[in-house]
């Protein structure tokens, strides 16, 4: 399934402000979530469904993807 991303509305965290190298959320047809880097808003794009958006989002707040040592 193809999805197109050129009417989506991008947006990044608030905690981001004045941050050129962020991460962008865009919510997009049937509750999938788009994610890119803001600093290539014309380059590629992740895709999620709703699930794996809901289990990454979960894995960051338990702290899941903490490097080692941090």
């Amino acid at each position: 399934m193809t999805i197109d991303l050129t009417g989506a509305q991008w947006f990044k965290s608030s905690l981001s402000s004045g941050q050129e190298a962020c991460v962008e959320v865009a919510w997009l047809e049937v509750g999938q979530v788009g994610v890119r880097d803001s600093k290539n808003p014309t380059g590629p794009a992740l895709v999620f469904t709703p699930g794996e958006w809901d289990a990454f989002t979960a894995g960051v707040q338990d702290g899941e993807f903490n490097r080692p040592g941090a």
